[in-house]
């Protein structure tokens, strides 16, 4: 394993212990032992650090590698909390290592599938989580990934890169895509969405000033219609009242010309965009998944721009990430655009992230209200 570079972890320094691979601050006999599975950085970890001046014993991953599992089970032992990433499983084994006095489990994400929700709630443990402040940065690259597999920015810019560009003669249709925007040849947009929450409402959002005129969504079938939500999202972004309607999934896969793949993962929604989905979808239409890989079956989606179902695609997620190689159907089709899941890869954002599961740990361990945590009542047999 290689070791984080000094600079890295100079705000740590003090609470180094030397010969082993964790940090501690143990002043005095600690009331609450924190576990935390990756250094957060230096504009974070003070507020962690600062804290456990006074009553906090704090350890601390110190490799700049995924959390050694050994380790994990072995220092979470009498944790009070437990701060993890979306690459630490938090199952029965670690909360069984960790023992009864565990409070919370926080977790630097928006995401929970690697935690065992059943298990916290049979156990009465808190989860914190990072819904809201990655909002926008999603938002934003959904946007950015709509306009690459329209105007097939991949199989271009591989052409730039690959230094064939001079043997290409300008001609009126050349390296031609899919316009965004409304035209006047086409004057309305359709956007469709699976999943309508927070990130879904700001990608619509910044989609009106492309010209988009409606919006179709289907959500989780257990939640009851809401119009009056809708049209008065639709009056607050300047649209006709009934321009946003929730619909069922053939019609929203018929009628988009953009779907944004914003839904969570689980088996609930595996490969809800399978072959039927894109063969009812539009020739000229772009699928853009930033939620979770999971919903959206990679094969057929290979197979749909292959065959030319649909335009093009823009991913953020694959099944199977991250080990995506050369030869994965998806990446060898030119009009998918792929990015290695960086949807909230924004030094303000994941700052933002950083600090909200701190506070999430902090608040629980001292009996304070949690600024973001997931009601497991549900989860409760």
């Amino acid at each position: 394993m290689s070791s984080v570079p000094l600079n890295r972890l100079s705000h740590l320094s003090s609470h180094l212990i030397p010969g082993t691979s964790s940090m501690a601050h143990s002043v005095q006999a600690s009331l609450h032992k924190v576990v935390v599975t990756r250094d957060f950085g230096p504009d974070v970890m003070p507020l962690l650090l600062n804290r456990g001046k006074q009553d906090l014993e704090i350890v601390v991953w110190n490799q700049d590698t995924a959390c050694d599992r050994k380790w994990l089970l072995k220092n979470a032992v009498g944790a009070s909390a437990l701060l993890v990433l979306v690459t630490d499983k938090v199952d029965k084994e670690l909360l069984d290592a960790a023992g009864p006095q565990l409070l919370v489990v926080s977790t630097m994400s928006v995401g929970y599938e690697h935690v065992d929700v059943k298990e916290l709630a049979k156990r009465k443990i808190k989860l914190g989580y990072t819904p809201d402040v990655l909002t926008d940065a999603v938002a934003d690259i959904s946007i950015m990934l709509a306009l690459m597999a329209g105007r097939i920015a991949r199989e271009t810019m591989t052409i730039v890169n690959e230094g064939r560009w001079p043997q290409y003669n300008w001609g009126p249709f050349l390296f031609c895509g899919r316009q965004l925007s409304a035209t006047s040849a086409s004057p309305t947009r359709t956007a469709g969405f699976i999943g309508f929450g927070r990130i879904a409402q700001a990608t619509l959002a910044r989609l009106i000033p492309f010209g988009f005129t409606d919006c179709l969504y289907i959500s989780n079938p257990s939640s009851k219609p809401n119009p009056s939500r809708d049209a008065k999202i639709a009056t607050d972004l300047r649209l006709n009242p009934n321009a946003i309607r929730r619909v069922d999934l053939p019609t929203l896969a018929a009628d988009s010309d953009v779907v944004f793949v914003l839904a969570p993962g689980g088996e609930g929604t595996k490969n809800l965009v399978d072959e039927g989905f894109l063969r009812r979808m539009k020739k000229t239409s772009v699928l853009v998944n930033t939620s979770r890989g999971t919903l959206v079956d990679s094969d057929a989606l290979a197979k749909a721009l292959k065959e030319g179902w649909i335009w093009g695609a823009g991913l953020d997620v694959v099944t199977g990430e991250p080990g995506i190689a050369a030869d994965h159907p998806l990446v060898k089709e030119p009009r998918c655009a792929i990015l290695p899941h960086i949807g909230s890869a924004t030094f303000e954002t994941r700052i933002e992230m950083g600090t909200l599961t701190i506070k999430n740990a902090l608040a629980a361990i001292f009996g304070e209200n949690m600024p973001a945590s997931l009601d497991l009542v549900r989860y409760q047999s």
